[in-house]
Order: structure tokens, then C-alpha cells, then sequence
């Protein structure tokens, strides 16, 4: 027994398989068998194996079996040489805790047990409302309220949670009753509230915030840094982002994956490049999410042979398995144009997902290949590993407006609300009045906007017009332009597609009343695209290999 004692793994595994067969018993307490193990165990071994069999029934989603066990073990702790706190139960609860159901459940014993102001416990409760996908803020408010004296990290916690659910004003107005309470106020809290202020464009309170933080001295801390800059570049200010990026010492490789997002998402796609070809030349080593960010840029400039440099570089690295960016690659190949390449990517993925078969889907169906597009889609559905969402039916229906394919855009339209239950959005309206409006069902399209469950936009509207231009539908063009003036009265696409729907009858006399009419409300063409074929300066044949490739 005394070498039992002395190496616990030896007998562990034994253990544990004998706790796994008796678990088939549905009252846990009632068997002979269990209470013997449990007492063996417990008392002559000195073995605390209770958190161990709770960890397991949590693991199992058995939560109700978990807590029946607790309360078993505090009726037998007086034969217990070692006690376990009744404070780790319930955190090793929380731990595992899955849904909100099981987090009443799990509340309640913390109040039993009289715990409800203990707020290392209580702030695990709100920390599940406010972080875990399936949470509740206003459970949340409810555990809150009940604390006599919260401190910091719960009032951070709200702060976060009112974050995630996009409520700013409930987000500030405990960060107020932080403040009125004499609390001070950290880097997290900072960090949460210039992340609100980001994710919804709040421009003149992120600046405020961000006064804040200079105040307090918190400027230079890494968290706030980083979200300062990633702040700046949600509000399309990327000198102000780039300006705080370069105050930082030796960024980390978090600091340079949100400055290279940030020149993404405001479209500086040149610049994001460089700043990836920067921070190799530092000797930072690129992690997934910098892959699939420059992959976004490469597909947005059609940088084919940078975007090829890259695959190199996530083939030397070896993150070629990770099945986002898998995803980016193809997406890069697709747009590119290289649609070999992309079905190289496409199957050589062991690990595919629905955006995977998107992605490819709606990378056919750009370049022409419809029929190829929906010969894949059938294919995803014979596997019946992967449920198609409304992504995919968009991308199916986009297939269908670029064949000419009108009838099965009417049956995948069918079977994406009967048989999927997939409910259409306006896009998959606008999906359907572009496949009509091609083929020249231009009375049925508009029928189609009629009795549509939303209003319709000017996005949709548009997309008849310009069908009614190509079939030469004069009247029902003038009937969708006065919807339009609703809605845009000064887009100047709207005016052009209307005069070229008269000239194309020739009614040259109304095309040229339309034409005036732009001219006097001042209404101009926007500046004319351009395409730029080059290489990147950053690849040069001369340039030496990096390190880590």
C-alpha cells in the first residue's frame, strides 16, 4: 500500500478505467461497488480522486450526475484524511460548464453552499455570461447585482460581455460605476472599451478613450497599444494606426498581423504587402491569421507571383495542413485566375469545410465554368459531410446567373428554404432578379421584387434596370428609375442606364432629357478604373532567401 502512495500514476490509469465501467450505473451513489472504490481509494490510498471523476462526468456533459457526486462526497468527508475544497468543486464545474442550463444548475449549488459573495466564484459565472458563445448579459446583470462589493476584474468582465453583444452604452455605464466606486481602472478595461469603441465606429469616444489611456500612463502597455491601432484602422484612419505602430519598440507578431489588417480593410493592399515583406526582414515569423491577411490583400490586387511566394512560405514553415488557410490560398488562386492551382489546393486538402467547397464553387462559377460549379455542389451534397449554408446557395445561384441556368435557379431556390430551411436574404433575391433579368424575364423579375418579404434596396432595383436596358424594356425602366430616385436619386449609374435604355429604342430626345437632368442636379461619373500589371519591388530574383524558409 505505502508504494501505492508513493507513485499515484501506476495505479491511475487502473483507476480510472474502473470509475469509466461503473459510470454505466444510473444512480451513482446506490452502487456497492462505487462507494467501495470510492472509500479504498480515499481513505487507505490517500487519493484524491474526486475532481478527477467530476472533471470526467463534465467532460461528458453529465453535469447532473457531476453535482449528485459532489454532494456524495461532502456526506463521506468525515472518513476523508483529505479533504477537497467545496470551492475547487464548484470552479472545476464552472470549467466545464457548456450552456446555460447547466450554469443555473451549477449557480444554484454556488448559493447552496453559500459562495453568492465570493467573487473569485462569482466572477467565473459572469465570466461564462459574458465570454462563452451561448452566454447571457442579462444573467449576468442578474449574478452582478447580488455582489455586495464587486471588484475590477468583474466590473471588466461586464464591460466585456456588454462588448461582445454590442451594447456600448451599457459597456461605458459600468465602466462609470467603476470609476464612482474608486476603482481603478486597468489596461483590460481599456483594452475592452477601445475594442467597443472600434467594432462600432465610435470615433469620437475611441479618441476620448484613447486620451484616457495617456493620462493613465497605459499607452505603452502592449494590450492597449495593440487595440488602439487595430481601433484607428476600423475607423479608416491608417496614419493614425501606423503613427502608433511605429512607437512601438519590437512589435511582437500580434502587434504586425493588426497593422497589416488595418491596411487591408482600408484598402491599402500595396502597403500591406510591404509591411509583410518588413516584418520577415526582422525575423518575424508569420503565423496563420498573417497568412490568411495577405492572402486577402494578394486576391483583392490579383498578385498571382507574390501570392505564389507566400504559398512557398507557408509550405516551409509547415503551415500547410491548417485548413484556414488552406481556404485563403485557394481563395487567392481562384480570384487570381488560377483555377489549376486552385483545385491543386482544393484537392490536396484533407481537412475541408463548407467555406472549402465555397470557395471553389463561386471560384468556377467568376471564370464561366457554371456547369463545372454545380456539378461540385452536387458533389458536396452526395458526401452529406458538409451541410451547405446560405454562403453556399448565394455562390449556387451565382453559378446559375452566370449559364443562363433560370430553371435551376428556381429549384435550388426551392430546396435551399424547403429542404434546408434556409430562410433567403436580399441577396438571395437580388441573386434571382439578376438569373430573370439575364434571360430576359424582366416582368417576372420584378414581380419577383414585389412580393419579396423585405423592402428592396437600390442594389436590386439597379440590377433590373440594367436588365431592362439589355432587353430594351423601355417602360418598365422608366417605372424601376422612379423606385430609384426614392431611394438614390443621385446615383449616377442610374441616369446613364436609363439614357442608354432609351437610345437603345431610339428615343434619342429622352435620352437626352436624362442626360440633362444629370448635368443640372451636378450629379458626376465616378473616376474611371485602371489596372496595373507589375511585380512587387519586394520580389526581387537577388533578394535573399529568409531564414526560417
Amino acid at each position: 500500500m505505502d508504494q501505492l502512495k508513493a507513485s499515484p500514476p501506476r495505479y491511475l490509469e487502473f483507476v480510472t478505467n474502473l470509475i469509466r465501467n461503473l459510470f454505466a450505473f444510473e444512480e451513482l451513489e446506490a452502487s456497492f461497488w462505487f462507494i467501495r472504490l470510492i472509500f479504498i481509494i480515499h481513505v487507505f490510498l490517500n487519493f484524491n480522486c474526486f475532481t478527477m471523476i467530476i472533471n470526467y462526468l463534465c467532460r461528458l456533459k453529465s453535469n447532473l450526475k457531476a453535482l449528485k457526486l459532489g454532494s456524495f462526497r461532502s456526506r463521506i468527508s468525515t472518513i476523508n484524511t483529505v479533504s477537497i475544497s467545496k470551492e475547487e468543486t464548484v470552479i472545476s464545474f464552472l470549467k466545464n460548464c457548456s450552456c446555460m442550463k447547466d450554469l443555473e444548475q451549477i449557480h444554484a449549488r454556488v448559493i447552496q453552499l453559500g459562495f453568492e459573495q465570493n467573487r473569485f466564484v462569482v466572477g467565473k459565472v459572469i465570466v461564462f455570461c459574458a465570454a462563452a458563445e451561448h452566454g447571457d448579459m442579462n444573467y449576468a446583470v442578474s449574478v452582478f447585482e447580488k455582489i455586495g462589493d464587486p471588484d475590477a476584474f468583474i466590473f471588466n468582465t461586464m464591460i466585456r460581455g456588454f462588448g461582445k453583444a454590442n451594447d456600448p452604452r451599457k459597456a461605458f455605464d459600468y465602466y462609470k460605476r467603476m470609476q464612482e466606486r474608486g476603482l481603478v481602472s486597468d489596461s483590460f478595461t481599456f483594452s475592452f472599451l477601445l475594442k467597443v469603441c472600434g467594432q462600432l465606429g465610435l470615433v469620437l469616444l475611441g479618441r476620448l478613450m484613447h486620451c484616457s489611456t495617456l493620462k493613465r500612463g497605459l499607452n505603452s502597455h502592449v494590450f492597449v497599444r495593440n487595440t488602439l491601432v487595430h481601433m484607428y484602422g476600423t475607423f479608416k484612419d491608417i496614419e493614425a494606426s501606423r503613427q502608433l505602430f511605429e512607437e512601438i519598440p519590437n512589435p511582437e507578431l500580434v502587434a504586425w498581423n493588426i497593422i497589416i489588417d488595418c491596411h487591408v480593410s482600408c484598402g491599402k493592399f500595396n502597403e500591406a504587402l510591404e509591411m509583410f515583406s518588413r516584418m520577415l526582414k526582422f525575423g518575424v515569423e508569420p503565423d496563420e491569421a498573417t497568412f490568411v491577411v495577405i492572402l486577402s490583400a494578394c486576391s483583392a490586387l490579383g498578385a498571382l507571383d507574390f501570392g505564389r511566394w507566400v504559398h512557398s512560405c507557408i509550405s516551409n514553415i509547415g503551415h500547410g495542413c491548417i485548413t484556414e488557410v488552406n481556404n485563403s490560398l485557394l481563395d487567392m488562386y481562384a480570384k487570381c485566375g488560377a483555377l489549376e492551382e486552385a483545385f491543386e489546393i482544393f484537392n490536396g486538402m484533407n481537412k475541408k469545410n463548407t467555406v472549402t467547397w465555397n470557395t471553389m464553387i463561386l471560384g468556377l462559377a467568376s471564370h464561366g465554368y457554371a456547369n463545372e460549379a454545380l456539378a461540385l455542389f452536387s458533389n458536396m451534397l452526395e458526401q452529406k459531410l458538409w451541410a451547405p449554408d446560405d454562403i453556399t446557395f448565394l455562390v449556387v445561384l451565382s453559378a446559375c446567373s452566370h449559364g443562363g441556368m433560370v430553371d435551376k435557379g428556381w429549384r435550388f431556390f426551392d430546396i435551399m428554404k424547403k429542404e434546408y430551411h434556409i430562410q433567403p436574404t436580399i441577396k438571395h433575391y437580388g441573386c434571382m432578379v439578376d438569373i430573370l433579368g439575364r434571360a430576359g424575364f424582366v416582368e417576372e423579375a420584378y414581380r419577383l421584387i414585389n412580393n419579396m418579404p423585405m423592402q428592396c434596396n437600390a442594389i436590386v432595383w439597379r440590377t433590373l434596370l440594367a436588365a431592362c436596358r439589355l432587353h430594351g424594356n423601355v417602360e418598365l425602366g422608366k417605372q424601376v428609375r422612379k423606385q430609384l430616385l426614392e431611394l438614390e436619386p443621385d446615383h449616377s449609374s442610374d441616369y446613364v442606364l436609363l439614357a442608354n435604355t432609351y437610345a437603345s429604342a431610339g428615343r434619342w430626345n429622352e435620352a437626352m432629357r436624362v442626360r440633362k437632368t444629370m448635368h443640372k442636379r451636378g450629379v458626376q461619373k465616378p473616376e474611371p478604373g485602371n489596372s496595373v500589371v507589375g511585380r512587387h519591388p519586394s520580389l526581387r530574383s537577388d533578394e535573399p532567401l529568409l531564414s526560417f524558409l
